[in-house]
């Protein structure tokens, strides 16, 4: 059986490939599901996206699953004995910004009823569909993740620079990055 073509940086390990297959690029309207990303996009800052792969499932048990009432809660305590655990990346701005950003997403969610409206006004709704033939094709930033990164950050969210908040629209499947030759790509174009 001849082997599905996908883009280039997925193919190094299983957790990769599977994070590309089912979930990279496919539209998300779930807001637990959208705090997730946007705090495991800002864990990353100055890392590989496979190191928070790898602890995304300690990042789940150490954040209450993402719930972001529980993570809004997080006294000082928790948040500083949460460096002990090596089961996250143990940087201290990070930890402390799933607190600020659990404040900030609920405060979005008062004024806008979802989250989910809140950030896909940024793309107008609808998922982008780009059509990049190579990876270094792709931008790192767009003038839709500086308008998102500068609105987030008046928002009182942190680690949600423009870099990031492309990286997390493409999680998230408000852009199509999927390179044209790369299988997922038409299957991408086809969701809503």
């Amino acid at each position: 059986m001849k082997e599905q073509k996908r883009c280039n940086w997925c193919k190094s390990e299983e957790i990769y490939i599977d994070y590309h297959d089912n979930e990279w690029g496919v539209p998300v309207h779930d807001d637990r599901e959208l705090f997730e990303m946007i705090m495991l996009e800002g864990a990353q800052a100055g890392l590989s996206w496979i190191t928070v792969l790898k602890k995304r499932e300690g990042y789940r048990k150490a954040f209450h699953n993402f719930d972001p009432k529980k993570c809004a809660k997080l006294t000082d305590k928790k948040l500083e004995k949460l460096r002990e655990n090596p089961n996250i990346i143990r940087n201290r701005l990070k930890i402390n910004s799933a607190r600020s950003n659990a404040i900030a997403f609920l405060e979005i969610q008062k004024e806008f009823g979802t989250f989910d409206k809140y950030i896909w006004q940024f793309v107008g709704g609808k998922p982008m569909k780009n059509k990049f033939k190579k990876m270094s094709d792709v931008p790192a930033t767009t003038p839709e993740s500086d308008a998102m990164s500068k609105d987030l950050k008046k928002r009182g969210f942190k680690f949600v620079g423009s870099t990031i908040c492309y990286a997390f629209m493409q999680a998230c499947g408000m852009v199509n990055d999927h390179v044209t030759d790369c299988y997922k790509w038409k299957e991408v174009n086809k969701l809503k």
